[in-house]
């Protein structure tokens, strides 16, 4: 699965969140999402250093990395990011559909 994808899932579903007083953390750990830890643990790594979410803490170790993720909260930064992503997502689905017109034609 594509980075981007991923992380925009992770987003969406902290901003679904948004309306409930609880939210369930399995549904963006890394089973749900079919990745490794390792790799999880780095998104959750550059989601928090880039301010698209809160509440997360990394913890480094001999063994690996872990994360506690129990406060997670996206940020306004992370809603504008959806936003964004989700404008130029309609764009090119737009422009896509328009070139495979004009390539029919």
């Amino acid at each position: 699965m594509d980075n981007f994808t991923i992380i925009y899932k992770i987003l969406s579903a902290l901003e679904k969140a948004m309306d409930y007083s609880e939210f369930d953390v399995n549904l963006i750990n890394a089973q749900s999402l079919k990745i490794s830890e390792e790799r999880w643990a780095r998104y959750m790594e550059m989601l928090s250093d880039s301010g698209y979410i809160k509440g997360v803490e990394i913890i480094y170790s001999i063994v690996g990395t872990d994360v506690d993720y129990q406060n997670i909260k996206i940020t306004l930064k992370g809603l504008e990011y959806l936003t964004e992503n989700s404008f130029m997502k309609r764009a090119y689905r737009a422009i896509k559909g328009i070139k495979e017109l004009a390539d029919t034609q």
